[in-house]
């Protein structure tokens, strides 16, 4: 797959290349941008009870708890929900798709340094932890039904996940220094 260092003594790896990590990364990146449009655009849940019937999308989460009282808890959860995924994605992307060209758009390694910062912010997963939750409490209530935003912000999470890990920071930094700006 890729070349290592491996200690002579202990075994342990000392360093790794991953071959085409920005290729792999720009691709991954790119699913999860489809996967975030498909969350914001279909329903998330939906809720029926006696004769009512509810459908929730993701922004919904946030004015539904900005209508019963918490805006401040609705902001948190729509910064760190739609807004700082959103900024990672475009951030991955920013720097990711001009490397494939072995090319650096201008501001690319500030935007990398701020990434590097900003990603441990966005809270997906946190969000999908608390819906399960959630879900099973509800479900003695209320018949509940998963949308298609449900198993796209799956997909998000699994494709965000899979291409920060595929992206070695230090060969990153060293395509940014090489390419053209």
């Amino acid at each position: 797959m890729g070349e290592r260092v491996i200690c002579p003594r202990c075994g342990a790896n000392l360093f790794s290349r991953r071959p085409n990590f920005v290729h792999r990364g720009a691709a991954l990146t790119l699913a999860a941008v489809f996967f975030f449009i498909l969350a914001n655009a279909f329903p998330f849940l939906s809720l029926k009870a006696d004769y009512r019937e509810s459908d929730m999308l993701l922004a919904g989460s946030v004015s539904g708890l900005e209508g019963q009282g918490f805006p401040v808890l609705a902001g948190m959860v729509g910064v760190f929900m739609l807004v700082v995924p959103a900024m990672v994605l475009a951030a991955q992307l920013y720097v990711l798709l001009p490397l494939l060209r072995e090319q650096r758009l201008p501001w690319a390694r500030h935007i990398c340094r701020a990434l590097h910062e900003v990603r441990r912010w966005s809270m997906v997963q946190v969000f999908l932890l608390a819906v399960l939750v959630s879900f099973l409490k509800l479900e003695k209530l209320a018949t509940l039904t998963l949308g298609t935003s449900f198993w796209a912000f799956v997909g998000l999470i699994a494709c965000m996940a899979a291409a920060l890990a595929a992206i070695d920071q230090r060969e990153l930094w060293e395509k940014l220094e090489a390419a053209q700006p």
